[in-house]
């Protein structure tokens, strides 16, 4: 959860006006942030360069800007964004649901997802396609869904993962947890070999909601108890839950990803989800703002599912997960410079290939083969 993105489309002639005003109000914002960076000392060329490879200029700022006490600042250009970019009502997806890119001819018998959106599916709406396989097993398969009854025409993707033929790390950014790790900052090298699924970690441990990180036994963050909490075992299973009461330490947990408060719980979305403050859902956009997001959760068999598209609220995004069969659930970090989930196929001798999870995905399917600015976790086939 961080930068924004400055570009904001036309809007209808009824709305122009106001839209034109907020854009305005938008780019004020902007100014000032790059004013108080020269008064810091901090150009918007010198922050880019010193942020990793890949990583643009809106996203760079935000996040110095973050570091450096205007937290309050970005906040409210991202709100400013948000609200003149508002997602539009009703319609159909362009084009209908795709077939997942990177599919695999290998069958995949889970039953389909029923939509979260009234009415019947859209046709291959919830169908399940294998899009990485260990030795004809589906290892990882894809469905896109609908993301809510009213924004019709945003296509959200979601993603299980079997934990026999997989397992899990928590990998480290250059920026956050910065410090040195046996885990890399990328997929680059040896590093990409066997992986099959990458995607973004939680907010920045800065936040003024106070998530904790554990990893390779060193807390860089205080592991506060009743947080949701992603935990990888040393076998690489995953498992979600709030901390202290579901989840805890113990000699087999590998890393802990602390990230506000439990979404989904016993199959159930929280109930707060539309009505909790800032110490829940974070300090930013708002729980109720329709926006890129993304979760991960677990099944009651212990299959992982991460589920991330554009237009959603906490609600909503907690409605996909349980919708996925998830009964422990969280939210992951938000807004489309850092909603970035990818499943890729292995190529000896060369860089895997990537695939975006959803059809809206901004951040591209190379992302992790370069060293990232957040913590992330990356999928790897066990054989």
């Amino acid at each position: 959860m961080s930068a924004v993105e400055t570009t904001v489309e036309i809007a209808p002639a009824s709305r122009h006006s106001r839209r034109r005003r907020r854009r305005r109000r938008a780019g004020a914002v902007l100014a000032v942030l790059v004013v108080l960076l020269g008064g810091a000392g901090a150009g918007i060329g010198a922050v880019t360069l010193a942020a990793p490879p890949g990583t643009g200029p809106v996203e760079a700022t935000a996040e110095w800007a973050r570091d450096h006490g205007l937290n309050w600042l970005v906040t409210s250009l991202e709100k400013l964004q948000y609200a003149a970019d508002a997602p539009s009502e009703g319609g159909t997806p362009a084009g209908g649901i795709p077939r997942a890119p990177g599919a695999l001819p290998d069958p995949a018998t889970t039953p389909p997802l029923a939509p979260v959106a009234a009415g019947a599916p859209l046709p291959g709406e919830g169908v399940w396609q294998t899009v990485v396989a260990d030795q004809g097993r589906p290892a990882v398969q894809v469905t896109t869904l609908r993301v809510d009854d009213t924004h019709t025409s945003y296509l959200a993707g979601v993603l299980r993962m079997d934990p026999a033929l997989v397992r899990g790390t928590l990998h480290p950014g250059v920026g956050e947890p910065a410090g040195h790790w046996r885990a890399s900052t990328s997929l680059a090298g040896r590093a990409g070999d066997g992986v099959a699924v990458a995607f973004n970690g939680g907010f920045k441990l800065s936040d003024p909601s106070h998530n904790g990180y554990y990893a390779e036994g060193r807390t860089v963050a205080p592991l506060l108890p009743g947080k949701a909490s992603l935990v990888l075992h040393t076998d690489g299973r995953a498992d979600v839950g709030a901390w202290g009461t579901e989840v805890g330490m113990g000699p087999d947990v590998a890393s802990v990803r602390q990230n506000l408060l439990p979404l989904v719980d016993d199959g159930a979305v929280n109930p707060t989800c539309a009505t909790g403050g800032t110490a829940e859902w974070g300090s930013t956009i708002g729980q109720n703002a329709f926006v890129h997001r993304s979760g991960f959760g677990v099944t009651a068999d212990g299959t992982e599912v991460y589920v991330a598209g554009p237009a959603l609220s906490v609600c909503t995004l907690g409605r996909l997960l349980a919708d996925a069969g998830v009964v422990r659930g969280m939210e992951l970090d938000i807004n489309p410079a850092w909603v970035s989930g990818t499943y890729f196929h292995d190529r000896p001798g060369h860089a895997p290939q990537g695939f975006p999870l959803f059809p809206a995905e901004q951040v591209p399917p190379t992302h992790y083969l370069t060293p990232t600015m957040r913590d992330w976790f990356a999928w790897y086939l066990r054989s």
